[in-house]
């Protein structure tokens, strides 16, 4: 075989093998970009996941406000009326100590 020959091979032989490592680095770059893609997708889902937790528990605890300030709304109403009926006979009381 003649140098020019044995260049030849070696040119080609380099040729494919540049080929072969950019083909290597090309997958290598997909994987780890899938796999990035696919941390960001489970940190989103997982941040999706605490943020709907989260909105249940207030809207628990919004319930039970609610049920509170029925309970408090209707002491209240009893109040008034008690209030209003001691008005009234504290009138009565005043009422007959004029007549006396």
């Amino acid at each position: 075989m003649d140098e020019l020959a044995v260049v030849k091979v070696i040119a080609g032989i380099c040729g494919v093998l540049s080929l072969l490592l950019g083909y290597g680095t090309y997958v290598n770059k997909q994987r780890e970009t899938t796999q990035g893609e696919g941390q960001a997708d489970g940190s989103l889902r997982a941040d999706t996941q605490y943020i709907m937790r989260r909105i249940d528990d207030v809207l628990l605890e919004q319930r039970s406000i609610n049920g509170t300030l029925g309970v408090h709304s209707e002491r209240i109403t009893r109040v008034e009326e008690s209030a209003k009926q001691a008005h009234k006979r504290i009138d009565e009381i005043k009422e007959s100590e004029k007549v006396v």
